[in-house]
């Protein structure tokens, strides 16, 4: 149950009752700010009374006296200008979370509407390791298919990877002329960088390495065995290093095509667009040209016949509306390719070729050092993925050997990959995914503050609660009625029972940060309610009805957890 939509809707009839005329009011409830104003507060008095031509209070006293949910909450109370402050009844609390302690879910409601959405996330290109840029989409993307798998949609999460290009010509002919002069250390990834290096060096300073790098691209396009079987092992190794990163990070695809996948499909795709009017020659080349002018043109072919980003990416919106057929496609990428999406999306609609499927660019910020600049060696280059998983791994490994020396070798490792992948990813996600974020080591192992050791913490503790309680009595079956007499243990209560609402508001825009902030939250009126009573010492029955309060709040932190992709550990 969602209480505040549920509020919502009860207001919503109310509304109509007293005001038949006005039943398209949005009751605008809201979770209250201050305990003193109320649970919840509803703040449409206002704006009624004024298309009314009313008083605000008595506006909000009518619709008070026509709320048929007083099973629900106390008797509102007018307030102010207007405002509807409604408190839940303690009882209602106490039955409410009775009903979600018993539901794997939670209390979470699957929509009444279950779409297929394709998920488009990480896509990175291949023939180089990934690096820290990576982080964002890899993190989001997954977060993002938790979250919507979780509500009931059916989610194909895929992978669009850049293994096509005009690279791939330097590639080969560099492989073939430097390849002596790289020893093979193991690695075949960083070896095929650094010959593309010493190729890229090449083609600038000579002719005709250059035009020897261009003929053995037009080999590739025309299908020629050797240098196909090359750019098919260039992409195995590349496959082969991602899916190393991904199985580390806890991310998985239901498919994993590359732009290669879709290059039969771009001369049809052109020669539709130009059939049909949408694309047009421009000095030798094709376009697809805005008549508003709103949008500056799409290149779709180059004048010497080569095809683009953007032929391939509309090849793909028909590929995926013929094998999946999707309600929605979300496109994840950083900021720089909003003018991208927005010709892409454009261009798909007046094609016709998106159908049903709503296309949706789903964009966030870039990750930057504490100084605010990007994240580089001393070489200049971007860190490795691969080195800043590691490095988050020893890190965390000093904290857990610092707070935890007597557990064992293997379960301090295991804590610390736990705890240092989850502070990466929640460093990420508990901001704004449109804001750049900063990457700061201490801040996001912290043990202390709006992080995730701090969350995960705060599970281990409750969990080390039963351990303790069943160590004294045995007790491990938690079957006692909930009983919140307490205000601290109805605020954890009510922020329990506000779990869905964090997870349907987060659903809103993408906007993951929600749950972080509610997780916290939780964690903060979880400590506040065990500083203020006492749970093992307490009275049985009371001790019984508290210990089912901690179980349900462990539950939650972990879920909460899980749909952001992080894990917990029982002890830390």
């Amino acid at each position: 149950m969602n209480l505040q939509r549920a509020l919502n809707d009860c207001l919503r009839l109310a509304i109509s009752q007293a005001f038949p005329d006005a039943a398209d009011t949005d009751p605008l409830v809201v979770a209250a700010q201050n305990p003193k104003f109320g649970d919840y507060q509803a703040n449409f008095a206002m704006g009624l009374a004024k298309r009314l031509k009313k008083n605000p209070r008595e506006v909000a006293q009518q619709v008070a006296e026509a709320l048929p949910c007083l099973g629900m909450i106390e008797k509102p109370e007018v307030a102010g200008p207007g405002f509807l402050n409604l408190r839940l009844k303690g009882g209602f609390i106490g039955q409410a979370l009775e009903r979600a302690a018993g539901d794997p879910r939670l209390g979470v409601p699957e929509t009444e509407n279950p779409e297929t959405i394709v998920v488009d996330y990480s896509s990175p290109n291949t023939c180089k390791p990934m690096h820290i840029g990576h982080v964002r989409s890899i993190v989001i993307g997954d977060a993002i298919c938790r979250l919507l798998r979780l509500t009931g949609h059916r989610v194909v999460a895929d992978n669009h990877l850049g293994d096509w290009g005009t690279q791939f010509g330097l590639l080969i002919a560099g492989y073939k002329r430097f390849a002596d002069q790289v020893p093979d250390e193991g690695e075949p990834l960083e070896r095929l960088v650094k010959i593309y290096k010493l190729a890229n060096a090449a083609a600038e300073a000579d002719d005709e390495f250059r035009n020897q790098a261009r003929a053995e691209l037009l080999k590739l396009h025309q299908g020629e065995a050797e240098n196909l079987e090359a750019w098919q092992q260039y992409n195995r190794w590349s496959i082969d290093h991602f899916n190393q990163i991904y199985q580390r990070m806890g991310a998985s695809f239901d498919e994993m095509l590359g732009e290669s996948a879709y290059h039969h499909m771009l001369a049809d795709v052109v020669n539709e667009l130009v059939q049909e009017n949408l694309a047009r020659e421009s000095e030798g080349a094709l376009c697809i040209f805005w008549d508003d002018e709103s949008l500056p043109p799409m290149l779709v072919q180059k004048s010497d016949g080569a095809f683009l980003y953007a032929t391939t990416d509309l090849a793909t919106v028909k590929y995926r509306r013929e094998r999946w057929d999707p309600d929605r496609v979300i496109y994840l990428t950083d900021s720089r390719q909003q003018l991208h999406f927005r010709q892409l999306f454009s261009a798909a609609e007046r094609w016709g070729v998106s159908g049903k499927a709503r296309l949706q660019h789903v964009w966030f910020g870039s990750i930057l050092g504490p100084d605010g600049t990007p994240l580089k060696t001393r070489s200049g280059e971007l860190i490795s993925l691969q080195e800043v998983l590691d490095e988050s791994e020893r890190r965390a490994l000093a904290v857990v050997e610092a707070k935890n020396p007597e557990l064992d070798e293997e379960e301090k490792r295991e804590v610390a990959r736990v705890v240092g992948l989850g502070a990466i990813k929640y460093a990420d996600l508990s901001q704004n995914r449109q804001s750049d974020i900063l990457f700061d080591w201490d801040k996001m192992l912290a043990m202390q503050g709006n992080t995730a050791p701090y969350l995960q913490y705060a599970y281990a503790r409750i969990r080390s609660i039963f351990r303790k309680g069943a160590e004294e009595s045995g007790e491990q079956v938690l079957d006692a009625p909930l009983n919140l007499i307490e205000p601290q243990e109805q605020a954890l209560g009510l922020k329990l029972l506000r779990f869905p609402e964090a997870i349907d508001a987060a659903g809103e825009d993408y906007r993951l940060n929600i749950i972080c902030s509610y997780l916290f939250e939780l964690s903060q009126a979880f400590a506040m309610f065990y500083e203020h009573c006492p749970v093992l010492k307490s009275e049985p029955q009371v001790r019984a009805s508290r210990l089912r309060l901690c179980d349900l709040t462990a539950r939650t932190l972990k879920m909460g957890l899980a749909i952001l992709g992080i894990e917990v550990v029982e002890r830390m």
